[in-house]
């Protein structure tokens, strides 16, 4: 098992930054890949970007790339989603989600935090 919490949402302004944040625990060591997701209302749930456990090899959706950066810091378990130059279009609940192994479905995911951006 894997729990996961993120953290850092809130409300901001067009060309804001933040920082998310997603803790992990229990069988951290059985982690391929941490991904973030988000789901903005009457919308179906979208693809982020991704780090790898190892090499920390990151892919990022298009709508993202260039604004958005994913890291780790391992010491504490933890993963981060900095946003940079936000966009109301960014506007959504953003999760995290671990998958056990590179070919499997992500198994395990957060409770979400909502991220509003205003314009």
């Amino acid at each position: 098992q894997v729990q996961l919490a993120e953290s850092g949402g809130g409300l901001v302004q067009a060309g804001d930054s933040l920082r998310l944040s997603c803790a992990a625990s229990g069988r951290i060591s059985s982690i391929a890949t941490v991904a973030w997701f988000r789901q903005a209302p009457g919308k179906e749930r979208e693809f982020v970007g991704s780090i790898r456990a190892i090499g920390s090899s990151t892919y990022y959706a298009d709508s993202v790339k260039g604004r958005f950066t994913i890291s780790r810091d391992d010491a504490v378990n933890t993963v981060y989603l900095q946003m940079n130059n936000l966009k109301p279009d960014d506007t959504a609940v953003y999760y995290c989600a671990v998958k056990l192994t590179v070919r499997s479905e992500y198994n395990y995911w957060g409770q979400g935090t909502q991220v509003t951006v205003s314009s």
